[in-house]
């Protein structure tokens, strides 16, 4: 073994330690298994109000920034809010943790760099969607901008720059992936090794993996969506392309049929957040 590769194995044994010292804390795992939960709210909210939309009783499309200005709104909201807000913290941590110290042991190697990275990447998201719940816990005003009206914004930054186009066109793609991602996911069911489901029947298993590998695919198919949006934005050089989880939902209810398919997504959002709840429940931590 050469000099590179003996410090490519030192540098991975180094994360394996910092891995399991990081899972042995007496409040990681607890944290991480609150931070899905309280992912799993969020997409829950996003769900029901579309699904309220499609059978025509209110609701409202709205992203995930959205959906904490709706849980503020409701009876005990200050108080749900500010768990949601603690949950996203520690789904925070755990992300920087994976993304880290690999406790998960995705390795040095380029695919496991990847995901490392898509983890690092993930933690900044929920940073800010954590940021956003405390602040309106706080009372510090909304939600700010979210779902069309971020997305277009930010997309007419990234045009004013030189090579924008090819900017918001790596963004379409890198979303488009992320959905093609979670679509293989679905399809495989590698997230199946990650779950120790021992405490449930057969039955109990086979509903539940149904379950999750529809909510899984349904989150894939609104991202890939929404990565072409940006990809067209790109080509055509026109940030009101863009669009953000909400106006993909609203694409979709604006189709033939548009009230089916609104349906089905926000079913299959509401099926992920049941996922999120079964990961916060059965996910196994290695070293924990």
């Amino acid at each position: 073994m050469n000099e590179l590769g003996r410090k490519a194995v030192e540098l991975k044994n180094q994360g394996d330690r910092l891995g399991a010292k990081a899972l042995h804390h007496p409040w990681m795992v607890p944290l991480a298994r609150m931070g899905y939960l309280a992912k799993g709210v969020v997409y829950a909210v996003v769900g029901v109000l579309a699904l309220q939309v499609a059978f025509g009783q209110g609701g409202e499309m709205t992203d995930t920034r959205g959906a904490l200005a709706s849980l503020a709104r409701g009876t005990w909201g200050t108080v749900l809010l500010a768990v949601v807000a603690v949950g996203l913290l520690g789904y925070v941590l755990w992300r920087v943790v994976q993304a880290w110290m690999d406790p998960d042991g995705k390795g040095t190697g380029t695919k496991g760099l990847v995901v490392r990275a898509a983890y690092g990447v993930s933690a900044v998201i929920h940073a800010s969607l954590a940021v956003a719940a405390f602040r309106l816990v706080l009372g510090r005003g909304g939600a700010g901008q979210h779902g069309d009206q971020s997305m277009q914004s930010w997309t007419a930054r990234l045009l004013s720059e030189p090579f924008g186009q090819a900017l918001v066109a790596v963004v379409g793609l890198v979303i488009a992936g992320m959905g093609v991602s979670q679509l293989y996911k679905a399809w495989t069911e590698k997230f199946r090794r990650k779950l120790s489901l021992r405490d449930l029947n057969a039955s109990q298993e086979r509903w539940t993996m149904r379950v999750c590998k529809g909510g899984i695919a349904a989150r894939g198919v609104v991202f890939v969506m929404m990565g072409v949006f940006f990809l067209l934005a790109a080509l055509r050089s026109n940030p009101s392309e863009a669009r953000g989880l909400d106006g993909t939902l609203a694409t979709l209810a604006n189709q033939p049929h548009g009230d089916v398919l609104l349906t089905l997504a926000a079913a299959g959002l509401v099926a992920y957040a049941v996922y999120m709840a079964v990961v916060s429940r059965y996910r196994s931590f290695q070293g924990a």
